[in-house]
């Protein structure tokens, strides 16, 4: 940790979660026998996605709010957020009874504004997108003197998400692996702190993996650099993580504190998602679902108990059926295929009674007499298929090949 400021110290993460006692429910640790299977060692589930507001974020604000001297709660709070951080200061800012102003893009989705709103907060939709919020947010506290919540880059709120830490070694004692998402740094660096203060206390080592969405992974390139390095993030389904740049505080902390970050692809998370669905019962956001993501590639090493973090389940239901059929897609349980027929009658019953054959089920069909790659003999049709994964999605197209087709996998 940079600068005058002292160290973080394991009673500062115990006096944050004293502080929290009543607000942040203490969430729970389900086993997963499915991942365990898969990994080697047991892996649990440490479920912030059922947290208060449905994110760890409650925790760092709470913590934060809990803190300001009785001069600064009167002008009130404000942030800047599209997303968890701004339910998390909403909740704790009312909770503390003071009032909350709320900066968000215009095209925010619908249900994170509304549980905002809900929450006690007053919205400000500024601009399309986060920088343009955050500026607007920044105008209203030299305007009136409200103090800002950062959401990450803080010594209190990291104490507070620190206190995630201090919950998995109670449910799992014996943990020797913990993963947890990395964004701006914050939940990582509290998470990684607390952890390894309290083992250190108990005389022994807990390795801590971060993970990062691949198409916006600042910590990669600032961690070899050795300071905090502005990327050019790209669109990613886990925009929850998606920064540009790593906080100043939480790198110098996760610096130090963490032994790995690794990169998952969009893909990866989707698949993490049905994943949880299915076998766990949990709905989880993108952000939320990376840790699990990691463990599924292989990329987690463990031979002990490995906690994976839930940070999150605040999903939009229509982009969560977006990602489902990413998902079912990038496991091969949802096949896309186009195929060029003559243009006579019974061709759709053919290719519907191979399908069923190989039992699999068409749930789509898409028919075109007016694609430029067929011939002026045949039309094409672009089927959708569900399978039950990879080696039954090849024996479908197999089974086309054999009947004289040539299915294009889209």
């Amino acid at each position: 940790m940079s600068g005058a400021e002292p160290a973080l110290a394991l009673a500062d993460f115990e006096a944050a979660r004293e502080r929290l006692a009543g607000i942040a429910q203490e969430t729970p640790m389900e086993r997963s026998r499915y991942l365990s299977g898969m990994h080697g060692a047991e892996v649990f589930l440490k479920c912030e996605n059922l947290q208060r507001t449905g994110a760890y974020k409650i925790r760092g604000a709470y913590n934060m709010l809990a803190k300001l001297p009785p001069e600064a709660r009167e002008p009130g709070v404000v942030a800047a957020s599209a997303g968890n951080h701004a339910q998390g200061v909403a909740f704790a800012a009312t909770a503390l009874g003071m009032p909350a102003t709320i900066f968000m893009p215009v095209g925010v989705a619908l249900p994170k504004l509304q549980a905002t709103r809900d929450y006690g907060a007053a919205v400000e939709l500024r601009g399309l997108d986060f920088q343009t919020a955050l500026a607007a947010a920044l105008e209203h506290v030299e305007r009136t003197g409200a103090t800002f919540v950062p959401p990450y880059d803080h010594r209190d709120v990291i104490e507070g998400q620190g206190t995630v830490g201090l919950e998995i070694l109670d449910q799992v004692p014996d943990a020797s692996t913990v993963v947890v998402p990395i964004g701006g740094g914050g939940l990582a660096a509290g998470v990684a702190s607390a952890i390894r203060l309290r083992a250190a206390a108990q005389g022994r080592e807990v390795r801590i993996v971060g993970v990062q969405a691949e198409r916006a992974a600042s910590y990669v390139p600032s961690l070899a650099a050795g300071e905090p390095t502005t990327i050019d993030a790209l669109p990613t389904i886990a925009d929850g993580i998606a920064v540009a740049r790593p906080g100043a505080l939480p790198f110098a902390i996760i610096r130090d504190a963490v032994d790995e970050v690794v990169t998952v692809s969009d893909d990866d998370i989707a698949r993490a998602m049905i994943m949880l669905l299915e076998r766990a019962k949990l709905v989880v956001e993108p952000s939320g679902a990376v840790a699990t993501a990691a463990i599924m590639t292989g990329l987690v090493a463990s031979d002990g108990p490995t906690v994976a973090v839930l940070s999150g389940g605040n999903i939009d239901p229509l982009f969560m059926e977006r990602v489902i059929s990413r998902g079912l897609a990038a496991s091969q349980r949802y096949l896309k295929v186009r195929i060029a027929l003559p243009d006579r009658p019974g061709q759709l019953a053919i290719i519907a009674q191979i399908v069923s054959d190989e039992q699999a089920n068409v749930v789509e069909v898409l028919h075109s007499q007016h694609n430029a790659w067929t011939s002026i003999s045949d039309v094409s049709i672009d089927i959708s298929v569900t399978t039950r994964g990879p080696e039954h999605a090849d024996r479908v197209l197999e089974a086309l090949r054999r009947a004289g087709y040539e299915p294009q996998v889209l």
